[in-house]
């Protein structure tokens, strides 16, 4: 039977709950421990699908299909165990689930209350395969004292009543600001905090304090006793140059050490931490930089393209190098010349998005990379945009376009090199779609089989010739385009098993071209670099040494 770590926070939000969740994670792993961590987000959004980039980051897909928090990509990165759709939920999905089974009833006539129906579907929820691991690692999204989280909060409440004494502990994260004013740290925030969180019958086992100078030791005597903690258990989270530091930092700091003697774990396994010892040092002994520039469309929140950055950091780990990552909004190619913009940058990577804004500056950041021979990565639309590329002046398809451009305009203006996808297999089944169905969760998503063409850059890459990767989108490039493409140089070198949908493309006479439909950087791990990633550094570095 699993032991349970409920992470709460208070004072202000984006103090870093997903990171500590997944440091204590990695940190547990080192001890001998399995683990399994869980986001719990109090939005009525059935799941971020739908949102904007601009509102909660990027949307991070597991191999089941699940569109889920951005925090789900630093569980897995940190801990390699691969995230399901029973590790995500949110408030929407919670009451949608309730609401079915009323109107199914279910409830065999009763009135449908927050308490015990919701609460009792969040345990339900939180449950799910606690017998497969050591620890269940549960973060709960937002901060105390918000109204939609009190559920959450009430939930987790009576899941701890629930289990045997000592089978869940209580971790918060809070905040420790500085006033440059009295030259002092302030501690009444979270001792504020705290009295919020006990006053719905939650008491921290451990406070975690998110603090820019070091913490003295008469603070943390002072938050141990007006918060009811431990003095040991009171752990000091500073800012760190790399987020991979904070397995070390917070073993440091005795996070992992506070967690044990809180379940009483006596003698505790020692730590192997060669795993992250050695992490440490490809960040920081780097012997040489290169320079990727991101042309894409969300470029003013970074948290739209997280996994792309952290899987070219990995890039630059197995490789010795330092990437340094510019981010270029698409849209100014539709203006300007991408020249001299790009000129300095050693490699070029297109991600995805969705609609029509900044494509035109997309398809011109291509052609730049094709052109001037200069390493491009294209990821989903970023593909999209290099097959239009290609289309538009090397085969003579001179109005090639996506179906979802015209789709959002309303009107048609270019012919479909990329159409809407309205059916693909998905293991012995197949799933049909409509263009208006309702917009969430119904692309292609998740894990599928691609097979690679024999002697092709990217099987040369992997190592073998077929692969499994994360996929979420509704537009596919047009097989009957493939002929055409193939004889100006642009590869078909990967496709699904059917042999219906292409997954990869690649410019033959080009010292690194590759589009590819799915998302890579969704399985990169900073101890296990994805292939493509680290090849697209290694070319970013050859050229490099040539410029």
């Amino acid at each position: 039977m699993a032991r349970f770590v409920f992470i709460t926070g208070g004072v202000v939000s984006s103090l870093g709950k997903g990171l500590a969740s997944a440091a204590l994670g990695a940190l547990l792993q080192a001890r001998g421990f399995s683990v399994r961590l869980r986001k719990l987000d109090p939005y009525l959004n059935v799941d971020p699908g739908t949102m904007s980039p601009f509102e909660h980051g990027e949307v991070f897909v597991t191999d089941d299909g699940a569109e889920t928090d951005l925090d789900l990509g630093h569980y897995e990165r940190f801990t390699g165990v691969a995230a399901r759709a029973t590790d995500s939920v949110s408030s929407g999905r919670i009451y949608s689930n309730v609401l079915e089974k009323e109107r199914r009833g279910d409830y065999l006539g009763k009135t449908i209350q927050v308490i015990p129906h919701v609460t009792n579907e969040i345990k339900d929820f939180i449950s799910i395969g606690e017998d497969e691991v050591d620890f269940m690692l549960c973060e709960i999204g937002g901060t105390v004292g918000d109204i939609e989280g009190l559920p959450f909060f009430e939930a987790i409440r009576q899941f701890a009543q629930d289990k045997p004494r000592g089978q869940c502990i209580f971790m918060h994260l809070t905040l420790l600001p500085w006033l440059a004013a009295s030259g002092e740290l302030k501690t009444k925030p979270t001792q504020h905090s705290v009295k919020e969180l006990r006053s719905i019958g939650l008491q921290p086992d451990i406070l975690v304090c998110r603090s820019e100078r070091p913490i003295p030791q008469k603070e943390r005597e002072k938050l141990a006793l007006f918060c009811n903690v431990r003095p040991d258990s009171v752990i000091a989270a500073y800012d760190l140059k790399s987020i991979y530091e904070a397995p070390l930092a917070y073993h440091r700091e005795g996070l992992d050490q506070a967690v044990l003697d809180a379940f009483q774990i006596s003698p505790a396994p020692r730590p192997d931490l060669t795993r992250w010892h050695d992490v440490y040092d490809r960040i920081f002994n780097a012997e040489g930089e290169v320079r990727v520039a991101i042309v894409g469309k969300y470029t003013q929140l970074e948290d739209a393209y997280k996994s792309i950055a952290e899987a070219l950091t990995h890039g630059g780990m197995a490789n010795r190098v330092k990437v340094r990552v510019e981010w270029v909004d698409a849209e100014l190619f539709e203006r300007e010349d991408p020249g001299p913009y790009l000129e300095g940058f050693h490699a070029i990577l297109v991600p995805g998005g969705f609609g029509e804004r900044g494509t035109e500056g997309k398809i011109r950041a291509a052609q730049f990379a094709r052109e001037r021979k200069i390493p491009y990565l294209g990821i989903c639309l970023g593909m999209q945009m290099a097959v239009i590329e290609a289309a538009r002046n090397l085969a003579g398809v001179t109005t090639a376009g996506s179906e979802e451009f015209d789709h959002e305009a309303g009107k048609r203006r270019f012919e479909p090199v990329v159409y809407h996808l309205k059916e693909w297999v998905q293991g012995n089944a197949t799933v049909a779609r409509k263009v208006d169905d309702d917009k969430g969760g119904t692309m292609r998503l998740g894990s599928y089989t691609a097979n690679l063409k024999e002697g092709s850059k990217v099987a040369e890459v992997y190592g073998e010739t077929v692969i499994e990767e994360r996929h979420r989108h509704r537009y596919e490039v047009d097989i009957k385009y493939r002929e055409a493409l193939q004889d100006v140089g642009l590869c078909f070198s990967g496709m699904s098993p059917d042999g219906r949908l292409p997954e990869i493309v690649e410019v033959e006479d080009h010292p690194w071209f590759i589009g590819v439909q799915f998302h890579p950087e969704l399985k990169s791990k900073p101890f296990e670099p994805h292939p493509l990633f680290r090849d697209f550094v290694r070319a970013a570095k050859e050229m490099s040494r040539l410029v």
